[in-house]
């Protein structure tokens, strides 16, 4: 199994399942090709929640605004999962969740993807020309490193959420992503709602709910998304809105 994940919209991951088809029968799966245009962090938040519910396959991972510059290309191998992926950092925190997926105790290995500058490669398109094929080659491939092109690497760009700062009685947090409900998640633990009725968010009062339908269509809600973390909502509505938040904002929450 392959899949596929971009921020390319349509028809661009077609020419990318092209060049995979060209070369091995693989099942292909989509994840999304509309994660938010150019921005690494989100990708990389969505696929750390993502991938590990896949049994071990080989994912194409190319939201990629270095694309046509120096930046690398890299495999990222852990627990049978190869994420390929512009070395962005797009593929780490999705490898960290695999790894605690399996035992907390697989290494994570990283392989330099080599292609040739003289060559016909676009470059504005490395996800048909680089990443596809070495998508098809590392998943007809026993090991990652006999895959052709492929080396081991010791260096690469890593991403890291931020942390939130956790007081006696507050936290603050940043909003990570919003999703296409309008549902507003932060990096903030969901285990600081236990046991709360109220919270205050950015110094307005709001109620703490276990799903969505225990508010009125329209009312706005503090929860624990799937995801583990804080996020705040509308039912039936938009918490970006209601709670006027966008992605990199700054969340304090007091109790």
């Amino acid at each position: 199994m392959i899949t596929l994940a971009s921020d390319f919209g349509t028809p661009y991951p077609a020419a990318m399942k092209g060049v995979i088809l060209r070369q091995t029968d693989a099942r292909l799966v989509d994840i999304a090709h509309d994660f938010p245009r150019q921005d690494v962090r989100a990708a990389a938040f969505w696929l750390r929640e993502v991938l590990p519910e896949f049994p071990a396959a080989t994912h194409l991972v190319v939201v990629d605004p270095g694309v046509g510059t120096d930046r690398a290309a890299i495999v990222v191998e852990v627990a049978g999962h190869r994420i390929v992926a512009p070395d962005n950092g797009v593929a780490l925190p999705a490898a960290r969740r695999l790894k605690e997926r399996a035992d907390g105790e697989t290494e994570i290995q990283v392989y330099d993807i080599a292609y040739d500058d003289d060559t016909t490669a676009s470059n504005t398109f490395h996800g048909r020309d680089v990443f596809a094929p070495a998508a098809a080659r590392v998943h007809e491939a026993d090991a990652v490193a006999d895959a052709s092109g492929i080396s081991a690497t010791d260096e690469w760009v890593d991403l890291q959420f931020p942390d939130p700062v956790f007081d006696e009685d507050s936290a603050t947090g940043e909003v990570l992503v919003v999703d296409d409900f309008g549902n507003t998640i932060t990096n903030i633990p969901g285990h600081v709602l236990d046991d709360r009725q109220r919270v205050t968010v950015n110094g307005e009062s709001a109620p703490v709910r276990d799903a969505y339908a225990q508010m009125d269509s329209g009312e706005r809600l503090v929860t624990v998304g799937s995801h583990g973390n804080v996020e705040f909502a509308v039912n039936q509505g938009r918490g970006d809105e209601a709670f006027d938040l966008s992605v990199g904002d700054s969340v304090s929450l007091t109790w």
